[in-house]
């Protein structure tokens, strides 16, 4: 295998936190949901605190210097609390410096839930929703075109079947920056459905207002290998180019697949493998995040 160069700093775009005392998560109470065992298997390693002193240890060794939270499912009433919980977070830890927080874009009154999170954080970057609409409503779009007066980015979470929405929406508020989650999380690994998930990755690429945050690929091949992903890892690279591609690692839950410091290495060999020089490794392994989160 081609030696690893960590030399080359590395920003983590995708990471959760949790204090399962703190904030209620329903899908981290035992024994679990069975739609997320059937998927990423038992994770009972995950129905447990992932605090900041834990969770930012697993960054040693990778150069991490600067980190993205990304809403991490809370069930409470408020998901701007997890935000000003984050804010404490980052002034004792110095990260995460950038957060992808949660608001229900499908419902009146999202644009006060808005600024109610950049009032509790001015590290708040983007908004996540639960599953990209495939039909999105007038209250949707109109909720959607409200991130672009607040200099907000919209995380796309969708799926093969999901992303040529993702992509249209984006077309039409072009004002909008959008990052793919998850390089559109795949669900399955057969040819079949490579060949449907590389079409619509394509697709989605032709939106030049859409990045592509390349993670998470373990949650659909928990025995993964740099082999095994590096097709995915290609296509998304090939199709949003060096300017557009950034790479994250879906911490804590990909946990349950590999250790850290390996998932990030197969990144930095699949990239070093391809060719890329090194200001397109670097612009793939931090600067894109510095730019398109502006941490």
């Amino acid at each position: 295998m081609t030696e690893v160069d960590r030399s080359i700093p590395f920003i983590e775009t995708h990471h959760h936190l949790w204090e399962l005392g703190r904030f209620p998560y329903g899908w981290l109470q035992d024994p679990g949901l069975p739609g997320h065992n059937a998927f990423i298997g038992d994770y009972k390693m995950l129905r447990q605190d992932w605090g900041p002193a834990r969770l930012f240890r697993e960054f040693y060794g990778q150069h991490v210097t600067k980190s993205v939270h990304v809403e991490a499912d809370y069930s409470g009433p408020d998901p701007v609390e997890e935000t000003a919980w984050l804010e404490t977070v980052a002034a004792e830890y110095g990260m995460p410096n950038g957060i992808v927080a949660y608001t229900d874009l499908q419902q009146d009154g999202a644009e006060a839930e808005l600024d109610r999170h950049l009032a509790a954080s001015d590290r708040v970057r983007g908004i996540r929703i639960r599953s990209h609409p495939s039909e999105p409503d007038a209250v949707f779009l109109r909720n959607y075109a409200a991130l672009a007066t607040r200099g907000l980015s919209y995380e796309l979470n969708a799926s093969p079947g999901g992303l040529l929405s993702g992509r249209d929406v984006a077309a039409a508020y072009p004002d909008v920056q959008v990052i793919l989650g998850h390089t559109g999380n795949p669900l399955q690994r057969d040819p079949e459905y490579f060949d449907w998930w590389r079409r619509e990755i394509s697709a989605l690429a032709e939106a030049p207002n859409v990045a592509c945050k390349i993670s998470g690929l373990g949650m659909g091949d928990h025995a993964w290998t740099i082999d095994s992903i590096r097709p995915w890892v290609m296509h998304a690279i090939e199709s949003f180019g060096t300017q557009r591609a950034m790479f994250a690692t879906n911490w804590p839950v990909d946990v349950l697949f590999a250790p850290y410091i390996e998932q990030v290495d197969a990144y930095r060999v699949i990239i070093a493998e391809a060719g890329f020089n090194a200001a397109d490794q670097s612009r793939m392994l931090h600067g894109n995040a510095e730019r398109l989160y502006r941490i």
